[in-house]
């Protein structure tokens, strides 16, 4: 059974508040005629502070796509080995243990990706597989989580390193003025996350079954224009009811499964804003205290698009989790409009199952994960 380890998640240095983010507003777009609108609208997504990769004068300064691209490479492989080491050390396992990395993240570009980088500079094999998921958007989270699943479904013992790494920040137009654009200005932040999931052995959330599903003809409604100057964001003004449609599919999932969505013992979901947890609430029938650790990583972080189920899953361990086999639900929500939705049981520290002997290689010992 593969287990969701505990993740590790950091977030840059510069914070930028809601109400810095309002001031910056006003000053820019005085006299823009829908300001009020989007004024209103930053109030309302309860993202009270927002971490940033770099100061925010320098974030509004648009040097050019090639220069932004440089500083997402750059700023990646400064900062995802931190939380690759402390998901590796969560997980008990080294990069040796690792069969396969998958990378998300929609936020900058890479070829080859940062998978062959982290490969010939932390240690790990050379026949380690690589994943790079890049066109997902927030789902990609989800959609690491699943992929890392089917991946320890079919070659039993593996383990799976998870990597997103976003830096929305670097996507900002200051020549963008729809109230799409205005939005997103003042709703995503920077975040680097990792976590593993372990084919044997480990505590954490124990995978047992999961899912993915596209609502029709949405495609156009989350999206990317790519120009010279880099990715322009789009959002349609129907995103915030995508719950409506997509909250059944996650009842349906659960009860494929057996288990009633209405009455899991954690929910750990995408956080794209207010509305979507609100809606949630409503349509599984659950109070809103279930969405508490997603509802924190918009508060305190933003939108850190593929990052935000791995964060909120990091405040689920840190608050003790739940009881011992206490089930659950994970869901990234993004572009398409798409939604990956894992299900799984919690594994309460100290009531783990031994696992197996790890296979030999050449170039390593074998691990007992039972003598940790």
């Amino acid at each position: 059974m593969a287990t969701l380890c505990r993740p590790a998640v950091a977030v840059p240095e510069y914070v930028l508040t809601q109400r810095a983010t309002l001031d910056l507003a006003r000053r820019l777009h005085e006299g823009h005629p829908q300001l009020p609108l989007a004024l209103r609208l930053i109030k309302n997504t309860g993202v009270l502070k927002r971490h940033l990769v770099l100061p925010i004068e320098e974030i509004l300064r648009h040097p050019g796509f090639e220069i932004r691209n440089r500083t997402y490479e750059a700023e990646a492989k400064r900062r995802v080995p931190q939380v690759v080491r402390q998901a590796l050390e969560h997980a008990e396992l080294t990069t040796r243990d690792i069969d396969l990395i998958v990378y998300v993240s929609c936020t900058g570009f890479m070829m080859p990706s940062l998978t062959a980088w982290l490969i010939n500079t932390m240690g790990f094999r050379s026949d380690t597989r690589q994943l790079p998921i890049a066109q997902l958007g927030c789902a990609a989270g989800g959609s690491a989580i699943n992929r890392a699943h089917d991946f320890c479904t079919a070659y039993p013992g593996s383990n799976v390193l998870l990597v997103a790494c976003e830096f929305c920040s670097l996507c900002y137009q200051p020549t963008d003025l729809g109230v799409g654009s205005l939005l997103s200005n003042g709703l995503f932040g920077d975040a680097v996350a990792a976590a593993v999931v372990r084919g044997n052995g480990g505590t954490g959330v124990r995978l047992e079954h999961n899912g993915s599903h596209l609502v029709p003809g949405t495609e156009d409604w989350i999206a990317y224009s790519v120009r010279s100057t880099g990715f322009h964001f789009l959002l349609d003004k129907r995103v915030p009811g995508t719950m409506e449609p997509l909250a059944p599919v996650l009842v349906d999932l659960a009860g494929e499964h057996g288990w009633d969505a209405s009455r899991l013992d954690f929910y750990i979901v995408h956080a794209g804003g207010p509305r979507i947890l609100d809606d949630l609430c409503r349509y599984l029938g659950v109070a809103p205290e279930a969405f508490r650790f997603s509802r924190a990583t918009l508060t305190e972080y933003g939108n850190i698009a593929s990052a935000v189920v791995l964060d909120a899953l990091s405040r689920f361990f840190d608050a003790g989790g739940t009881a011992d086999q206490g089930r659950g639900l994970i869901a990234g929500f993004g572009p398409g409009i798409t939604a990956e939705i894992s299900l799984g049981r919690w594994s309460a520290p100290g009531t783990r199952i031994p696992s197996v002997i790890r296979r030999q290689r050449s170039d390593a010992p074998a691990v007992l994960d039972a003598a940790h």
